[in-house]
């Protein structure tokens, strides 16, 4: 079982960009799934999450411009991010809670994918 994330990359300020996450491997369900962040020096935060009956939750920081969606079928989370700002620079990271082999519920995490915004 495994998160790969894509996406990402070097955006100026006020661009937009699309973060996706697809789990894979033997699950039998897919509960909630989420982005996080985490800048150097800083701890990892939540960015956004969302339940397998789509109700979302969003850091203040980033209500307005940030828009979590979920592709059950492709097991795929996505984080679309519009009106970038310098302060949303960090390596952001998706999560899955999952139901496996066994009816066994985890986190899981995936790789980190860098998002650099530049003034």
């Amino acid at each position: 079982v495994q998160l790969q994330a894509s996406g990402g990359g070097l955006v100026q300020a006020g661009g937009s960009t699309r973060l996706s996450c697809t789990a894979s491997g033997s699950i039998f369900r897919v509960d909630d799934m989420g982005w996080y962040r985490q800048a150097p020096g800083n701890e990892r935060e939540l960015v956004a999450d969302i339940s397998p009956g789509g109700t979302t939750n969003y850091a203040d920081s980033v209500k307005g411009r940030f828009t979590i969606s979920r592709d059950d079928a492709k097991k795929t989370v996505y984080l679309q991010m519009n009106s970038l700002k310098p302060e949303d620079t960090a390596v952001y990271y998706c999560k899955a809670d999952l139901v496996t082999m066994g009816w066994r519920r985890n986190g899981y995490w995936g790789q980190g994918t860098q998002v650099t915004v530049s003034s």
